[in-house]
């Protein structure tokens, strides 16, 4: 007798193929497709799928629930839109490996608005302990691409300096010994110190490790670079690709709302660089807003040191007049604040800087610098910085994948965080056509386990693992706005991880069957 029986559902099997009815058994953690009659089955449990699509769990390549999920394991706003596996320690930022605790926490507390806390105290340090806490204490799998910033921290430190060659030859062992661990590549988040402050020889330098061992580049680029032309960040990218042999993978690929280039030079860029040979891909949100820590607006110099020298910085009265006059005026009006914890400032959630900063009586800067202070840096916003005319040729685009980048802290998260898959099946499928519904999911589900080299899932395929969503294709949509983001979908109906039901019939029951996935070992 098998497990689950799922019947009379329209299986789009995730490799792009047009839909087939057919039968999904579940046994255990794997599955079988079965075409044609399948009521001679016993199964200790049956769900009839008629009227519904049954696909492969979403695969989202680019999340910040690293930490957030330890305390919140049930993940609602995630497996309730169908994510059954995410990458996490995305944008240069992971949170291992590191010599002490002290490290650790003095990292957790500069990204905090972008990543939060967890519960505490964060008691570990390689990558090995790291993914051991998520093995079967979360709903969902997940796997983890080292940072590089912690790489430069283990090596240089926290300063804006070359790294020496003894320092990248030591470098270059965590990237492998992190691998050997489980990590599936290297990510970097180049606009955000510590692992901003390496230079492109020290990028390529660390990808011809993760290269070798298999992985691939995953990369929040260099805004700083684009003083050089809009492209140019990109273009270094493409660069360390070349240079390394590393397969590239850039990350919130899209056209911003300032930009004056067409979105078509930045789709040909990567066209361009694939005809060149280059395995290059690239992910998108579905939302036409940015969200990160407010920390990035403030400039470099300022974070030269770690945390503390940020908190000096805000402190003092020289480098506050310094950093004002380095600040671009569009974060006061382009920017809602949120994941405020004093009680005094709970008033300001989902607020534009601009309006904070009238209702303190203060300049834009100075309200942002008092508040960075008084939250201990922490403080997370949803931004204008995607051109809504244009995101759709990024969403559909053949190389394309769709990724959150979730951030789940604050009571005004990204909408993004709760609906970025059910938005691409309501919206960009169903309402607006700009895909078909075996290609968008495809986009969510086979590609980016390919990307990321899972062996086993993405596809509902005789012996892959039983991640498995079912959805009414005519009602799923999301609510989630940026006004009202904390929403739910509807229409996800069942979500399976690993064999388990974890969303049945709308309802999350509790279980906890997630893993961690390291590569090199099927599990």
């Amino acid at each position: 007798m098998i497990d689950l029986l799922i019947k009379n559902g329209l299986v789009i099997d995730g490799t792009g193929s047009p839909g087939f009815y057919a039968a999904v058994l579940v046994d255990g953690d794997t599955v079988t497709v079965q075409r044609g009659d399948a009521s001679g089955l016993e199964a200790a449990r049956e769900i009839d799928a008629s009227g519904r699509v049954v696909c492969p769990g979403f695969v989202d390549i680019h999340s910040h629930a690293g930490l957030t999920i330890m305390g919140e394991p049930h993940h609602d706003p995630k497996v309730r839109q169908g994510v059954t596996t995410e990458l996490v320690g995305i944008d240069g930022i992971s949170h291992a490996p590191f010599k002490s605790q002290d490290e650790l926490h003095r990292y957790i507390w500069l990204d905090s608005g972008l990543n939060g806390y967890p519960p505490m105290p964060a008691d570990w340090l390689t990558v090995a302990e790291l993914l051991g806490k998520y093995d079967r204490s979360v709903a969902i799998n997940v796997a983890y691409i080292l940072g590089n910033s912690p790489v430069r921290i283990w090596s240089v430190g926290w300063n804006d300096r070359p790294a020496t060659g003894a320092e990248i030859a030591d470098m270059r062992s965590v990237v492998r010994e992190a691998m050997e661990e489980g990590a599936w590549g290297l990510s970097t988040g180049l606009d955000y110190p510590p692992g901003a402050f390496a230079d492109t020889d020290e990028l390529v330098a660390l990808s011809e490790e993760a290269a070798r061992l298999g992985g691939f580049y995953h990369t929040h680029t260099r805004a700083l670079l684009k003083a050089k032309g809009l492209l140019a960040p990109w273009e270094e990218a493409l660069e360390i690709g070349r240079r390394s042999g590393i397969p590239v993978h850039l990350t919130h690929y899209r056209q911003t709302a300032q930009g004056v280039l067409s979105h078509l030079d930045y789709i040909g860029l990567v066209e361009d660089a694939r005809d060149e040979g280059m395995d290059v891909t690239f992910d998108c949100y579905t939302y036409p807003y940015s969200g990160t820590s407010i920390v990035i607006a403030l400039p470099n110099w300022a974070k030269d040191g770690g945390p503390e020298a940020i908190m000096a910085a805000l402190r003092d009265p020289d480098a506050r007049r310094r950093m004002k006059s380095e600040l671009s005026p569009e974060w006061a009006d382009q920017s809602w604040l949120t994941n405020f914890t004093q009680p005094q400032n709970k008033k300001y959630e989902g607020r534009q800087l601009a309006a904070v900063a009238e209702m303190r009586g203060q300049e834009p800067a100075y309200a942002l610098f008092d508040l960075l202070l008084e939250e201990n840096l922490g403080i997370s916003i949803v931004a204008l910085g995607t051109n809504a005319h244009t995101l759709h040729a990024f969403v559909s685009h053949p190389y394309g994948i769709i990724a959150s980048d979730a951030i789940l802290i604050g009571e005004y998260p990204n909408p993004r965080s709760y609906g970025c898959f059910p938005i691409v099946l309501a919206e960009y499928v169903r309402a607006e056509k700009h895909l078909r519904l075996p290609e968008a999911i495809r986009k969510m589900t086979s590609f980016p386990a390919q990307r990321l080299g899972l062996p086993d899932r993405g596809i509902l395929r005789d012996g892959f693992k039983a991640d498995v969503v079912i959805f009414d294709p005519d009602t799923v949509k999301t609510h989630a706005t940026r006004e009202d983001p904390k929403q739910y979908p509807v229409g996800i109906d069942y979500v399976i991880v690993n064999g388990r039901v974890v969303i049945d019939d709308g309802v999350n029951t509790g279980e906890l069957p997630g893993r961690a996935l390291r590569r090199g070992r099927v599990v």
